[in-house]
């Protein structure tokens, strides 16, 4: 079973840390090859996430929401070997509270049902966003 929403008990924990500055959330996702809606249509899991990129990107941008950065899955390297992501990258919003207004505003809502049907399995992790240290060993504070 994957995960694709997040639970009641985590969002409220993100909700509750709403420190002022950016977040970037990293996101790993894994397509279903067909969708799975409830509904019965079909599409493949590539053509629902397109419609839930396509219809839930305005409401992105217009709270401020950018991609800052975005891959291609190649190899785990270190990991289970069996994992692989069909869409990597790292979306940026200006607050938490931004990102809490993203996916509580209908257009979001009715969109993300393309993100449920299309995902198999998905990471979506919160990073506070840091100045870029000398090298990986250096944390800056």
């Amino acid at each position: 079973m994957g995960h694709i929403d997040p639970t009641k008990d985590v969002f409220a924990q993100f909700r509750e840390n709403d420190r002022p500055g950016p977040i970037h959330m990293l996101n790993l996702v894994r397509l279903r090859k067909e969708a799975a809606y409830p509904d019965g249509r079909k599409a493949t899991g590539a053509e629902a996430y397109a419609a839930y990129g396509r219809e839930s990107g305005p409401v992105f941008e217009r709270l401020g929401g950018r991609i800052v950065w975005q891959g291609r899955f190649e190899l785990m390297l270190i990991g289970p070997s069996e994992e692989r992501w069909d869409h990597c990258f790292i979306a940026e919003y200006p607050s938490v509270a931004a990102f809490v207004e993203m996916i509580r505003n209908p257009v979001y809502r009715e969109a993300v049902k393309h993100r449920q049907a299309a995902v198999e399995d998905s990471r979506l992790i919160r990073h506070a966003v840091l100045p870029v240290g000398k090298n990986f060993g250096e944390v800056p504070k």
